[in-house]
């Protein structure tokens, strides 16, 4: 009987900490979900209080990571740094931004209708003229969101999604979940020529799948880190897509 009762407790204890996880999972997709809605409101275009909801939304997602992370012994995994995570990082990122630049030139090429759709998510960042100007501090920024955005995603949501799921599908389930929190970019971002936006969505699902696969495969976050560090200062700054570069 005692047996019996053990076996129930354990139960309902594990369905609770399911219940729990799927919880902080809606959570964490809704809130960046609004973040990015806000931030890429054609209504506050280059204005820095875009980039702060972003920030602000990460940074106290990020510490609910953190601590989920201590408590659980995960943390010291995630971050602590190896021999090649700057190696695999980089060729991580160089085959994000030769996916990213053919599917532009196949999809959005300059001389396309569609090209509108680089156009309107560039001039959404504003003007490059600050970013010409401080690239030291938005290459300090880069990389801290780089950290922000792989700690909540590839860190916290992949572990609890392996643990709902398993390590086989938990990463895939991360990765849909990181892109659907960008699904508001695609009206957002929309031309009133050819229609609904897809560049945001689609890079979030391409590089969410190269970040999560890298966390799933290695054990730890330092190589995603790095390759999304290095893919945005690509795109943001050295090789736009779009337009000169910084």
């Amino acid at each position: 009987m005692n047996a019996r009762r053990f076996v129930y407790g354990s139960r309902v204890t594990d369905r609770r900490a399911d219940l729990t996880r799927v919880a902080l999972l809606v959570v964490i997709t809704a809130a960046v979900a609004w973040a990015v809605s806000y931030a890429f409101d054609p209504m506050r275009a280059g204005e820095p209080r875009a980039l702060e909801a972003l920030a602000t939304t990460y940074g106290v997602l990020a510490a609910g990571a953190l601590a989920w992370g201590w408590r659980t012994g995960a943390l010291k995994r995630w971050l602590v740094p190896r021999w090649g995570d700057v190696s695999l990082g980089f060729f991580a990122a160089l085959g994000l931004f030769g996916g990213a630049f053919a599917f532009v030139k196949v999809i959005a090429s300059h001389g396309s209708p569609r090209a509108a759709w680089m156009a309107r998510v560039y001039l959404q960042l504003g003007d490059p003229t600050p970013l010409r100007e401080h690239q030291a501090w938005v290459g300090a920024g880069i990389v801290a969101f780089a950290i922000l955005e792989e700690v909540v995603w590839r860190g916290w949501a992949k572990s609890m999604l392996d643990d709902l799921l398993n390590e086989r599908t938990g990463w895939i389930a991360s990765s849909a979940l990181y892109a659907l929190a960008h699904v508001p970019t695609i009206w957002a971002l929309a031309d009133t020529t050819v229609g609904p936006n897809p560049i945001v969505f689609v890079g979030a699902l391409g590089a969410g799948l190269v970040w999560a696969g890298l966390a799933r495969v290695l054990g730890r976050l330092g190589p995603s880190i790095v390759s999304h560090a290095l893919f945005d200062w690509a795109v943001l700054m050295m090789f736009r897509l779009w337009g000169p570069s910084v």
